[in-house]
């Protein structure tokens, strides 16, 4: 087994958190995405999209997608349980987690890469497709990401975790979304006590410099 990783990058950030707060260690190699080693043959042969991370399983069988492979994780190591026991909590994280998905995460990725120079001609992500920037996406990016925190605020007015009662896979999502926004400039405003109390809470396990 191996865990095919990208240190500064988001998506692999998650599965190392995940991996930290279950007590986890998954052999790993180093993709180097600024000298673009994801879009080489030889890892193209593993993840055909290009993208980290990638599970390569001892029989060869590559998972692919980070919550997919904290999902299997999980199944093969249901303690700590980070993806909730009972069917309500279970949903609850489940929800959170493709709220701050779709919500956060791409709201800061319409504007990374409709914004930075590096992502010119390279706007979606994934080997082999060429796509221009487009600024009227990074500012629906921006106007999506203050609803975002405004709501994930609201949501922490009144409780420590996101999804209700133990640290979850919600959180970890949150903790990695906000972390990357700062590449496009997007932060919490310092009115938002409530989510700046969790990040500083978040931020302060020990999973959180994994």
């Amino acid at each position: 087994m191996k865990l095919y990783d990208a240190p500064w990058a988001p998506s692999p950030r998650r599965v190392r958190i995940f991996l930290a707060e279950k007590g986890l260690e998954v052999p790993c190699e180093a993709i180097d995405l600024r000298t673009g080693e994801h879009l080489g043959d030889a890892y193209l042969r593993i993840n055909p999209r290009g993208a980290v991370p990638a599970l390569e399983l001892d029989d060869g069988e590559v998972l692919c997608e980070s919550a997919a492979i904290c999902r299997y994780f999980e199944a093969l190591n249901p303690e700590p349980p980070l993806f909730g026991t009972a069917p309500l909590e279970i949903g609850r994280i489940e929800s959170w987690t493709r709220r701050i998905e779709g919500d956060g995460y791409a709201a800061a990725v319409y504007v990374l890469r409709n914004t930075v120079p590096a992502f010119k001609d390279r706007a979606i992500p994934g080997a082999g497709l060429a796509a221009v920037q487009i600024p009227e996406l990074a500012a629906r990016g921006t106007l999506m990401w203050e609803a975002f925190t405004e709501a994930l605020d609201a949501r922490l007015a009144d409780r420590e975790w996101i999804a209700g009662g133990a640290y979850s896979f919600a959180d970890i999502t949150a903790l990695v979304t906000i972390d990357f926004a700062r590449a496009a400039k997007l932060v919490v405003p310092g009115e938002l006590t409530h989510l700046r109390r969790w990040h500083e809470a978040a931020s302060a396990r020990p999973s959180a410099s994994a």
